[in-house]
């Protein structure tokens, strides 16, 4: 079975129960009888992402084991909430300091950027709830721990958290190549630094909250960097700030 997965109903619903952290429900299409309604109800109050998947899926997900329709992605890391992030910043006596992640769906990527936010001095990260790669044992290898010492939240809407955090009196930054001069700016205070998704970079009402757009110069003939680099880079820069 894949790393993180568990597969069939008694597994699923005991693993629930019992406040196992889990990311996503991979549901038999069209799936509803026996168990399947209690697991769903769980799921549903436990925020776990819920998507239908057909048997060819499901078997690639849980390799032999029997799945019978349901099987559940565990994550190696329960999430936290918006308010412990500003908890962590207040145990510190610092102005918040969170990290922004816009569709991040490579767990190295996503990893990486919890090993060096966590280095840098970050409060927390935000993830959206969809389309984001999950706490799984791969992130939480690629961040070599970090996932342990660094609350990341989890966010139905990432434009509408920002928008919270602004209200917070958090300058929100992203990075973008048509921003201005990464290096041209005081990043003080409270801050969101906004990493953009391996592809296509920051989603457009992403963009559209961000007080500023910071650009990294590229000098050489390759167009953009490595999404968990730039924000290395772009965290260190802040963190020198303060």
């Amino acid at each position: 079975m894949s790393e993180g997965m568990i597969a069939g109903r008694n597994a699923v619903a005991e693993a629930l129960k019992n406040g196992r952290a889990a990311d996503t429900l991979y549901l038999a299409t069209g799936e509803t009888g026996g168990t399947v309604g209690a697991i769903v109800a769980m799921c549903r109050a436990q925020g776990v992402v819920i998507k239908e998947a057909d048997q060819h899926k499901l078997a690639r997900l849980c390799g032999s084991a029997h799945h019978q329709g349901v099987v559940l992605s565990a994550a190696a890391h329960a999430y936290a909430q918006l308010e412990d992030l500003f908890a962590a910043a207040r145990e510190k006596s610092e102005p918040p300091f969170f990290v922004i992640c816009d569709e991040i769906e490579d767990p190295h990527n996503l990893g990486a950027i919890l090993r060096t936010a966590e280095a840098a001095g970050a409060h927390g990260v935000v993830v959206p709830k969809r389309r984001s790669a999950p706490l799984s044992v791969t992130v939480a290898r690629a961040s070599a721990g970090a996932v342990e010492y660094i609350p990341v939240a989890r966010v139905p809407n990432l434009p509408a958290a920002m928008e919270r955090l602004k209200d917070a009196g958090l300058w929100i930054y992203g990075a973008d190549t048509l921003g201005e001069p990464y290096d041209r700016k005081k990043l003080e205070g409270p801050v969101a630094l906004v990493i953009g998704s391996e592809g296509r970079g920051l989603g457009r009402l992403v963009r559209e909250r961000c007080d500023v757009l910071l650009a990294l110069p590229m000098k050489g003939r390759v167009n953009s960097l490595n999404a968990s680099v730039a924000a290395g880079i772009l965290l260190y820069e802040i963190a020198k700030h303060r």
